[in-house]
């Protein structure tokens, strides 16, 4: 009898375990862990960066997914979709609407600076200048996209070198034919138990979100863009626009599926995103919503989206664009319509050439700045004004890459329903 009643109450305990945690949606857990966060920010004030390992560890659990789960998961979509034209076709017209959907970005950037006038009456003069780091060449940037070694891209988490490699190997893979059978198996079950290692480090996020947030406004408080709040208002405002009309607008008139019902799915990976303020990071839960909430194929899961970590940036596109708007202004300089378009295209590429770490948009401004004639003193002003506020706008701008990644996908997965699993 005593051991009877044990083992019931043995069984109730993980039962209500999963009723109080587990059987909660995602978002329901981290959403509650956001706002206690800032809450906990505002009342200890700078003592609440201690909490920011908390939020380090969740980041750290995300990454340490990113390069293998893009490997393994890119090479079992290749090798699934098994037809070479497929792919070329699936990348052509995913790459396609992620260049356009950037332009559209870009141009908002633009116009919101030439409508409402962030940085006219903005005073430089106790602005203390930002060195410009150098960049990349355009040659250079798709050079990189080649490893030298297949191991250090993996090390280095060198998304598109990554892809790059998982692409040939497949290739490969797929010479052998039947020969291949056991090797394709063991690829594609590493894939699955990648994906079971999402569910598992997304169990942790609610704790990660609420000592990213905590930290976050510790350190610089809920004002912490208060210097530059024209600015930041329209960058919130471009950012929104892109999400609301452009991203979800596109998905609806592509899919048919209703905007607030993709963008309700997509909150998971939307508040990831904005905590961590990584592409890279928001990897792994993008990929689960894809699959679990929006119901795209695994095939598309396994290919759009791990490219689209790397060159999906509407939001980085939007901020530079912006931020070179703005730049001209608080600088006192004319803003022409040959000038505007110079910006919207080289906003568009340097946003998807961008590298996946943080502020990099900011420094990206000068390279656009600089075509337009403005020197890099001028330019590191304008950075140093910007900087101390960024990680605000990092959030946001980031937030718009990652919705932009999953608008990518789920159209992607209703135009091409033939490659679908």
């Amino acid at each position: 009898m005593s051991s009877a009643l044990e083992e019931k109450q043995t069984a109730v305990a993980p039962s209500r375990l999963r009723a109080f945690w587990f059987d909660i949606p995602l978002w329901k857990r981290i959403v509650p862990a956001l706002i206690a966060g800032i809450a906990v920010g505002l009342i200890w004030g700078p003592q609440a960066v201690q909490l920011r390992w908390i939020g380090d560890i969740f980041v750290r659990l995300a990454h340490m997914l990113v390069a293998p789960l893009v490997l393994l998961t890119v090479t079992s979509g290749v090798i699934g979709m098994g037809d070479p034209q497929g792919l070329r076709r699936l990348g052509a017209q995913s790459l396609s609407l992620f260049v356009g959907t950037a332009i559209i970005a870009a141009a908002l950037g633009v116009a919101l600076g030439a409508l409402l006038h962030p940085g006219v009456g903005v005073s430089l003069k106790d602005v203390v200048p930002e060195p410009i780091r150098p960049g990349r060449t355009l040659g250079a940037q798709l050079l990189a996209i080649i490893p030298l070694n297949p191991l250090q891209a993996l090390a280095e988490g060198d998304t598109l070198a990554i892809i790059f490699f998982a692409i040939l190997f497949s290739a490969g893979v797929l010479t052998l034919g039947a020969r291949a059978r056991p090797l394709i198996d063991v690829i594609q079950l590493s894939s699955d138990v990648m994906i079971r290692l999402i569910g598992f480090v997304m169990e942790f996020a609610p704790f990660g979100v609420f000592g990213l947030m905590a930290a976050a406004v510790g350190a610089h408080g809920v004002g912490m863009i208060v210097n530059v709040a024209a600015f930041g208002a329209a960058v919130f405002l471009g950012c929104a626009l892109q999400i609301i009309v452009v991203q979800a607008g596109l998905v609806f008139g592509l899919t048919g599926l209703a905007p607030f019902t993709f963008l309700r799915k997509s909150l998971d990976a939307m508040i990831v995103a904005f905590s961590t303020s990584s592409s890279s990071a928001g990897l792994p839960v993008a990929m689960m919503v894809a699959e679990r909430e929006l119901g795209l194929p695994n095939n598309i899961v396994s290919t759009v989206l791990p490219v689209g970590a790397g060159i999906a940036r509407d939001g980085t596109a939007l901020f530079v664009a912006l931020l070179a708007t703005f730049a001209m202004q608080a600088l006192g300089l004319p803003f022409r319509p040959s000038h505007m378009a110079l910006v919207v295209i080289l906003s568009t590429l340097l946003a998807i050439g961008a590298p996946p770490t943080p502020s990099a948009a900011l420094f990206m401004m000068a390279a656009v700045l600089s075509v337009l004639g403005i020197g890099a003193g001028q330019s590191a002003l304008i950075v140093g004004l910007v900087l101390p506020f960024d990680r605000l706008l990092d959030m946001i701008r980031t937030t718009t890459n990652v919705v932009g990644n999953l608008t990518n996908a789920t159209i992607m997965a209703h135009r091409t329903p033939d490659l679908e699993a």
